[in-house]
């Protein structure tokens, strides 16, 4: 929780910097039951807005396709992404795409990235979104960041995606199934 309120505070410091901040401890009642629940807390320099909750279900993905896209920027969370859905439909016979943004890998369109080298495993040190997850392995010495270009990809053997949602490990795959 700490990392999503950390986040959710540095939005909305960035987009409304009087604001006094956030305690998401204060008004979400999470409980052992909403295991596998996506948590959406919609919020302005006001305060919360709205706050749903609905059962996650992991799309599956094996096969990435790359596209290429210099000026998108997903820096902050949003409700909007529409520059998002556009790459995405892009991806053709593919399941996902994986970003890349002025010459280097960033994301999939629903997920940070780990490629493994065989030893470690690499996250783009410039992601769109500076996930909570992705933050946590890092702070945890699980993943560490490197700049990764899409030339570089058959260095690496497979990519992990992960998120809040879509836990460390439970989606791997090779990374000959990442097209051009």
């Amino acid at each position: 929780m700490s990392y999503h309120n950390e986040r959710l505070n540095n939005t909305l410091h960035h987009f409304w910097p009087d604001c006094a901040g956030i305690e998401l401890g204060e008004y979400l009642k999470l409980t052992p039951e909403m295991n596998g629940m996506k948590c959406r807390v919609i919020y302005d320099g006001s305060g919360i807005k709205e706050i749903s909750y609905e059962a996650y279900q992991m799309r599956p993905v094996h096969s990435l396709q790359l596209v290429y896209s210099d000026d998108i920027d997903y820096t902050y969370k949003s409700t909007d992404r529409e520059a998002l859905n556009r790459l995405f439909a892009c991806r053709g016979e593919r399941d996902d795409i994986l970003i890349v943004r002025r010459g280097l890998l960033t994301d999939t369109s629903i997920a940070n990235i780990a490629l493994f080298d065989g030893k470690d495993w690499f996250t783009p040190k410039l992601p769109l979104l500076r996930g909570t997850c992705r933050t946590a392995l890092i702070d945890n010495g699980i993943i560490k960041e490197k700049d990764i270009r899409p030339e570089e990809l058959s260095s690496y053997s497979f990519v992990r995606l992960f998120n809040a949602m879509i836990k460390w490990g439970a989606l791997e795959f090779s990374t000959g199934t990442i097209y051009g």
